[in-house]
């Protein structure tokens, strides 16, 4: 039987690709399955709070284990542009 941290990797991956590379659902890979089922999934993960769990259990998990650097970096960079650069 496989573990559940296992079962959530194998899903994660596949729900992530069209996310993470932009692509529309409905041209999800094959090898990931119908493209309703990854995108259903996503969408009852992200009502349930399964990626709000996620994505703060990993860095927390991480920063127990002294694997994150927490560094500091502050850009007071101003980025100008002519009045007529923002309408139409």
């Amino acid at each position: 039987m496989k573990s559940s941290a296992r079962i959530l990797g194998s899903r994660a991956c596949f729900i992530r690709f069209p996310t993470r590379t932009g692509i529309p659902w409905r041209d999800v890979p094959e090898r990931y399955g119908s493209w309703a089922r990854v995108y259903d999934l996503f969408r009852r993960w992200q009502r349930d709070g399964t990626w709000q769990r996620i994505f703060s259990e990993l860095p927390a998990q991480a920063d127990a284990q002294d694997l994150i650097t927490w560094d500091l970096n502050i850009d007071s960079t101003v980025c100008r542009a002519h009045q007529h650069a923002a309408g139409l």
